[in-house]
């Protein structure tokens, strides 16, 4: 795999400052230039300007100029036409207009946490009262771990992923979506059918399923209207999550204990139907998380823009 990961991602909003106010709640931290940092993964998301909620830019990670060319080639076989210099290939997604790019980045350190102990039957693993309910640290995400997006043409938009960036697929929704990964994580980006190209969610790494639950509930603690679903835990991926909303309607995600793909494993995607391509437990998703509330207005909003 010539990719090794995401760097960043560009959020386009209509609603600048209050988007960026919330993910300074979420724990990012602010940076210059409407930029925000997680503590493993340094700038990794920044909130600009744009008429409807977007992702706006993705950002890869390769090793060096090799990664670039062959990615540059693979794209020009799919008749995708890159920007290439030494440092970066940049690429626009033909269905929603995305900006893809892919820098020579080194891979991301992550320091082991010490693993977090839990009791089970026959199995002490610690004394006294549960570690996760006397933290009193501020939740500060990792890293970035995927980013979710609705597509009007699935099949063009896995191609460009799959065939012109080099991901691969790790599971897919019935014909509805696809998980696809371009790290060890089971999936760093997944697209879905829909009928207007939106960003549905960014998600971020945390500690642990205590740490899940103490962003969330933070979050929540004064604006109950930011819940949208969790806690809960995925079969596709595994992880334990808990989805919020920012003020421009994009959901954001804290996710735990994600399934880890080496590359030489020998992994068969699935095709996962029914509930099982959404949750393995927890409370069921909202209609408004399948299909958000404010769809009708992307998809009229989408309209006008390519009438100008």
């Amino acid at each position: 795999m010539s990719l090794h990961g995401l760097s960043h991602v560009v959020m386009g909003v209509p609603n600048v400052a209050e988007t960026q106010a919330y993910y300074a709640d979420f724990g990012l931290t602010p940076l210059a230039d409407g930029w925000f940092a997680t503590e493993d993964g340094g700038p990794q998301l920044q909130v600009v300007h744009a008429p409807t909620r977007r992702l706006v830019e993705l950002g890869l990670r390769a090793d060096d100029a090799d990664d670039l060319a062959r990615v540059a080639g693979s794209l020009r076989a799919i008749g995708v036409q890159p920007d290439l210099d030494r440092e970066a290939v940049v690429a626009v997604e033909p269905v929603s207009g995305l900006r893809t790019r892919v820098a020579v980045l080194p891979r991301l350190q992550q320091e082991r946490a010490k693993p977090t102990p839990y009791n089970g039957p026959g199995r002490i693993e610690r004394h006294g009262r549960a570690p996760g309910l006397v933290r009193t640290t501020p939740i500060r995400p990792r890293r970035l771990g995927h980013a979710v997006v609705g597509t009007t043409d699935l099949t063009a938009t896995m191609r460009f992923f799959v065939d012109g960036l080099g991901f691969k697929v790790s599971d897919h929704i019935g014909d509805k979506g696809a998980f696809m990964r371009c790290s060890n994580d089971h999936h760093n980006f997944l697209a879905m059918r829909a009928p207007v190209n939106y960003l549905h969610h960014t998600s971020w790494q945390v500690d642990d399923i205590d740490d899940v639950g103490r962003g969330a509930m933070n979050m929540l603690e004064d604006h109950p209207e930011r819940h949208i679903w969790g806690l809960g835990r995925h079969y596709a991926g595994s992880n334990f999550f808990w989805y919020l909303k920012d003020p421009a309607g994009n959901f954001s995600e804290y996710f735990s204990d994600m399934d880890v793909l080496p590359e030489e494993e020998i992994w068969e995607p699935e095709v996962l139907e029914g509930a099982k391509g959404l949750f393995a437990w927890g409370p069921p998703p909202p209609p408004s998380f399948l299909d958000p509330e404010d769809l009708a207005g992307l998809m009229t909003g989408a309209h006008s823009l390519r009438s100008r």
